[in-house]
């Protein structure tokens, strides 16, 4: 079975690369938006639509009068063209599905952060990628790309002062054999004061990166806000101010990275809610709250994990999994503020979240045939979930 990787490394250009890499990023930004203003004065003026092929076979004529375009790699322009077309297949999908629209916006200079070599124009060495037009470049591979991986593009990214090489593989892996019986399975509420929850009373706090930084943070923010527009000084300020934020976005990568290489190496069946993450986010007095925990990046973590190591992950309906109680079935109501589940009827005290992930194990194990009671109790016993392992962190 073929699936889809990503692998992220660190480059180092030198100055006259990085020179280079600005210039090229300018050039794929302005023709973007070009390409965005002729497929709106085309529609608005005569109500045609233009598509990738309509403005790929424009290009050998711009060409002639933008002699800038000619600098960079033909593959790359052309992923440009492939860019805005997404885009407003995006938006047309979106519209179909009655969703929230999102016109394809313009992009600033802030907002334009890569290009994509879509087929070749590199070449990857142990401590160096040569990029058509640019050059050899030093990069750090901090994990290898398996040998029978077959890379299909790279794109190269800037992220404030840093530089990285991100390479999209096709890779064999065995297909997953789902018949096999289930021996060690695990059942996760996904929380706030918690970050996980597990069915065998493991808890993992959430450790609230984002509010940690909350202070430095208002602090560079109110310098940025008195800074005067256009002023090198306000440009510093937004750059630091951008850094902390990183550094947190860091830190929530790195611990999903840890927790879901432990869940996927100790267990064979995961199960977590399937959390409308999305809406729960139209909540403004938790929205903060919940993009600090990064549930969603978390399960797709475990998800495409599990898939290389041929685990099981399932996402069942979350209604009444902190109301039911896990041993009698019976629903007791309780607000968010009562953190001890006390059923009146089988007379079960257990923390709420122990008892909501013991139910999303029993739906998860209902779905793959099997029932907990298969299970002796010894089976659940605590395990500790995050490793000590090395930073993921590239770079």
């Amino acid at each position: 079975m073929k699936i889809k990787r990503t692998y992220k490394y660190r480059i180092y250009p030198n100055r006259e690369q990085k020179s280079i890499l600005e210039e090229w990023l300018e050039i794929c930004r302005i023709l973007y938006n070009d390409c965005l203003t002729e497929r709106k004065d085309a529609w608005g003026k005569s109500r045609k639509s233009i598509n990738y092929y309509d403005q790929a076979n424009q290009l050998k004529e711009i060409k002639t009068f933008d002699g800038n375009i000619k600098e960079v790699h033909s593959q790359v322009i052309q992923n440009v063209l492939k860019r805005i077309d997404k885009a407003f297949k995006n938006f047309f999908r979106r519209v179909k599905g009655k969703e929230k629209a999102g016109y394809p916006r313009y992009k600033g200079s802030d907002r334009y952060g890569s290009f994509t070599y879509p087929q070749g124009g590199f070449k990857l060495g142990d401590r160096k990628l040569i990029l058509s037009k640019i050059g050899s470049i030093n990069i750090k591979k901090h994990r290898d790309i398996p040998k029978d991986a077959k890379i299909k593009t790279c794109t190269i990214e800037r992220d404030l002062d840093r530089w990285y090489a991100c390479f999209t593989v096709e890779v064999e892996i065995e297909e997953p054999n789902y018949n096999e019986e289930i021996t060690n399975p695990i059942g996760i509420d996904l929380g706030i004061n918690h970050l996980i929850t597990l069915s065998n009373g493991d808890m993992e706090d959430n450790p609230r990166y984002l509010v940690k930084s909350q202070r430095k943070l208002s602090r560079k923010q109110r310098k940025l806000s008195k800074s005067k527009r256009g002023s090198g000084n306000r440009t510093k300020r937004r750059f630091e101010t951008a850094k902390t934020h990183r550094k947190v976005r860091e830190q929530r990568t790195d611990l999903s990275h840890k927790i879901s290489r432990g869940l996927v190496d100790t267990y064979d069946l995961i199960v977590f809610e399937d959390l409308n993450i999305r809406g729960m986010l139209k909540n403004h007095h938790l929205a903060k709250s919940i993009s600090d925990v990064s549930w969603s990046q978390l399960t797709n973590f475990v998800s495409y994990k599990a898939e290389e190591a041929g685990r099981r992950v399932e996402f069942v309906n979350p209604k009444n999994t902190s109301q039911e109680c896990s041993n009698c079935g019976g629903i007791v109501k309780k607000s968010l503020a009562q953190r001890v589940h006390r059923c009146p009827y089988c007379g079960l005290v257990m923390d709420r979240d122990q008892n909501a992930a013991i139910n999303i194990l029993k739906r998860g194990l209902k779905r793959v045939g099997q029932e907990l009671s298969e299970f002796k109790p010894e089976d659940f016993s605590k395990r500790r979930v995050i490793q000590e392992a090395p930073s993921v962190r590239v770079g």
